[in-house]
């Protein structure tokens, strides 16, 4: 079905969609479960790596007073995880929890099984490129025990089950985690990147699409999530944000990086930003 420049195929409860820019040489593509049928869209400006350490804690505060970022993703047994944590709940911060499985806990006490555990699955992860599509059988018990102990930290220091969960360096998406189901059903789960058609090989737009599908039938998805670098050119912002008109869009930032902080914290953000609408992830 065509209509309105757009190329529209509508199930019960998935609408996939192509969106034309004319005269822009580009298109974004979209397969999700629809969030509503009002139409109406929002942005979501969601900075990683909450209470990793103070620098990520404070420059992130910053631009959440600055009104450039909505909600946050938190890191359990990390040195700032407590003191964010505490700032989240007084001044009313969505935050949600981010899984790490791969970058060391570096809180003054972590419980030793813990980063045995991590170690083994870090291990895992990192030795090579595939390493997050195969199952490993070996650790099953290993990815339960530390998806566990996240989930209940974070119930001990934000005072609630997380609503909401990512992953650090996305690895919330490998084999063990999804094949496991260790993600809450009806939580809000990070979908892949979004990207243009030709910005990946067609193996690795088809692995993507298979795992969003496989998280639509137990998780909450955004219609699209983007990163926020790279910042130039203009136009990729443009279309990033105009998507938030029509639809739901996450948009991943790191806010201790300079070249991100500056544009959070800047006129450019809020010339871009115009009249869409920011809205927290739950």
């Amino acid at each position: 079905m065509k209509r309105d420049g757009q190329l529209m195929t509508v199930a019960p409860d998935k609408l996939v969609v192509v969106t034309e820019h004319r005269g822009a040489a580009d298109s974004f593509q979209f397969a999700g479960p629809r969030r509503d049928g009002s139409g109406a869209g929002s942005l979501i400006l969601n900075a990683d790596d909450w209470g990793r350490d103070q620098e990520n804690t404070d420059r992130t505060f910053e631009c959440i007073s600055r009104g450039s970022v909505s909600s946050v993703s938190a890191m359990m047994f990390m040195e700032d995880s407590q003191r964010a944590a505490d700032i989240a709940r007084e001044k009313g911060i969505d935050a949600g929890l981010h899984l790490n499985f791969t970058t060391g806990f570096s809180a003054s006490r972590v419980p030793n099984q813990l980063s045995n555990h991590q170690e083994r699955i870090a291990k895992h992860l990192k030795q090579h490129r595939f390493s997050t599509v195969l199952f490993h059988p070996g650790l099953i018990s290993s990815f339960e025990y530390v998806v566990a102990m996240q989930r209940e930290e974070f119930c001990r220091t934000y005072g609630t089950e997380p609503k909401r969960l990512d992953g650090h360096h996305h690895m919330h998406l490998c084999a063990n985690v999804l094949l496991q189901k260790l993600l809450p059903a009806g939580t809000v789960v990070r979908r892949n990147f979004s990207f243009q058609p030709g910005e990946k090989g067609f193996y690795n737009r088809a692995y993507r699409k298979i795992v969003d599908r496989i998280l639509a039938k137990r998780h909450r998805l955004t219609d699209f999530f983007f990163s926020l670098p790279p910042l130039s050119p203009p136009s990729r912002l443009e279309r990033m944000f105009s998507l938030a008109t029509r639809f739901t869009v996450e948009v991943e930032t790191h806010p201790v990086g300079p070249e991100e902080y500056r544009f959070l914290m800047g006129e450019e953000f809020l010339s871009l930003r115009g009249n869409i609408r920011i809205a927290p992830q739950s």
